[in-house]
């Protein structure tokens, strides 16, 4: 037998649901596809951190946004599995900068990663978009 304390009423569900923290579900959404993203805007060429992270704000109208405390540890992560390879620019005038270029590795990653996304953005449309008898 179910004590009173384990038994969740309809009302306390609803409630829960209400509550769920909608900016905690975004960050996790991000973290899931931060790989794809970065790995996606290093296709063209290579970029630094500070260029990835305002790409991609903008490319999304701003509904992305990467905190370099964020950003830095994921790039030196891709890095580290050698998904992109990393190299420090001079230039004259300007701060000395890494630059972080997709490697085969990568292009062979990101080609898998776009198709399990596109797969599974599509499973989820046919749920939450489809007719339920």
């Amino acid at each position: 037998m179910l004590s009173s304390e384990a038994v969740v009423s309809a009302s306390d569900r609803h409630r829960l649901v209400r509550d769920i923290d909608l900016s905690a579900l975004d960050r996790e959404l991000k973290k899931g596809a931060a790989e794809l993203l970065v790995l996606s805007v290093l296709e063209a060429r290579p970029r630094h951190g500070y260029e990835l992270g305002t790409l991609i704000e903008s490319h999304s109208d701003g509904r992305l946004v990467f905190h370099l405390d964020s950003l830095y540890p994921l790039l030196y992560r891709l890095e580290e599995g050698g998904w992109i390879k990393g190299a420090w620019v001079e230039k004259a005038g300007e701060r000395r900068r890494r630059f972080y270029r997709l490697t085969p590795t990568g292009q062979r990653v990101l080609a898998r990663q776009r198709q399990t996304w596109d797969e599974f953005a599509e499973a989820v449309r046919l749920v939450t978009r489809g007719k339920h008898a």
